[in-house]
């Protein structure tokens, strides 16, 4: 990019793409939120549950790495309207589940649609946005995410409470048809050059060069154990922090609600942190030790009720604080004319572990082992660590970008 573009039209790159994240992260609760009304209405059990998410991430992993390629080849405007409209659809289709067959078919079309957003929108944001305002973007694409995240339980709770789960889902269907409404209305402003297929001269198995990398597999790594952490967070928290400590869902549920809410915060931070930073893994590494301790001591109840709370905000700060810079650290790993591929294959490491973490989670919950739950988060954000310091130390290698 040879002219940095005015900060309007980068604020507005950033703004359409990071909206649509914000609807894709929604999605990832879409059920998880509606747990409490889901379990008694189709006798279910924690395993159960944590399984139709399994089945969501398992379907989004698979596409997400699938998608990068589609990303490259055709650009990532049409693929992320494609996303859009498929989260549409499955709501609509899980609000009008009558067994766990269908509930199951719903979750697997959701994540069919999650699967093309991380390539789609790092394509974007590295094409349409100055390299001097890529880590703000990065940071504010994470916020977004969070948000998402945030505003997924008390809307689909609160519709819940007053109206049951079908007609929160309906009412949750028409966010993505909004959105596609939105950004088709600004595609001009989203257009993104499919990367080239095949130079000249160039080896026809080009294309996946870049999965020879160890840095592409540990960044894989790295989003693998960070998001078993996160789906027990996200899943079972909530039921863990009323089982270890006798406060109130509503409570447990505003726990969650700071810790998505913290760890938007720590992304501003990490945003400015990661603009000025040179060794984006050690800022990653003090960000999960202070994580994981904090995650240890809730598990450990050694703590007030009220303190717990407070506790769960400080894990999503630190958490927050790391993700610029787990970005940017991502971005450097990513030959020349790969994003998509690069994102879409390390993204679909969330994916998996998101996956996983749920199914781990809810099985604790069966056994009875409420504070297992934090003692696992705390596990797999510090084994997420040591991936993150090979994968800084693999992207200042000056053989990287030969790949």
């Amino acid at each position: 990019m040879m002219n940095t573009p005015p900060l309007r039209e980068d604020a507005r790159v950033i703004g359409l793409v990071s909206l649509a994240h914000g609807v894709s992260h929604f999605y990832h609760l879409i059920l998880a939120a509606l747990f409490p009304w889901l379990k008694p209405a189709f006798d279910l059990s924690y395993a159960q549950l944590g399984l139709l998410m399994t089945m969501f991430f398992v379907v989004s992993g698979i596409g997400q790495a699938l998608s990068g390629f589609v990303v490259d080849r055709v650009g990532a405007r049409r693929v992320l309207f494609c996303g859009l409209a498929l989260l549409g659809t499955a709501a609509l289709v899980l609000a009008g589940a009558q067994t766990y067959a269908m509930l199951a078919a719903g979750s697997m079309l959701a994540g069919l649609g999650n699967a093309v957003f991380h390539p789609a929108d790092y394509t974007l944001l590295n094409q349409r946005v100055s390299r001097a305002r890529i880590a703000h973007a990065f940071s504010l694409h994470g916020i977004s995410g969070n948000l998402g995240w945030a505003a997924a339980p008390a809307f689909l709770a609160g519709i819940a409470a007053l109206a049951g789960w079908r007609v929160a889902l309906l009412s949750a269907a028409a966010i993505p048809f909004v959105t596609l409404a939105l950004l088709f209305a600004q595609r001009a402003h989203l257009h993104a050059d499919p990367a080239p297929v095949q130079a000249a001269g160039v080896p026809r198995d080009s294309s996946f060069a870049f999965m020879k990398l160890p840095a592409v597999w540990m960044s894989f790594g790295f989003f693998f154990l960070t998001a078993i952490a996160l789906g027990g967070i996200q899943s079972f928290s909530s039921a863990s922090l009323v089982a270890l400590y006798g406060i109130s869902l509503a409570q447990a549920t505003t726990a969650y609600t700071a810790y998505m809410l913290a760890s938007a915060g720590g992304m501003v931070l990490g945003g400015f942190l990661a603009a000025r930073a040179r060794r984006h893994d050690r800022t990653i590494a003090l960000s999960f030790i202070c994580a994981a301790l904090m995650a240890l001591l809730v598990g450990a109840t050694v703590v007030p009720g009220w303190m717990a709370l407070v506790l769960m905000g400080g894990i999503g700060l630190a958490a927050g604080v790391a993700g610029p810079s787990r970005d940017l650290l991502i971005r450097a790993a990513a030959p020349d004319n790969a994003t998509g591929r690069v994102f879409g294959i390390v993204y679909s490491g969330l994916d998996s572990g998101l996956a996983l973490g749920p199914l781990l989670f809810g099985t604790l919950m069966d056994g009875g082992h409420p504070a297992w739950v934090f003692g696992c988060i705390a596990l797999f954000q510090v084994l997420a660590i040591g991936t993150a310091l090979t994968v800084g130390g693999s992207s200042r290698s000056p053989q990287l970008k030969q790949a």
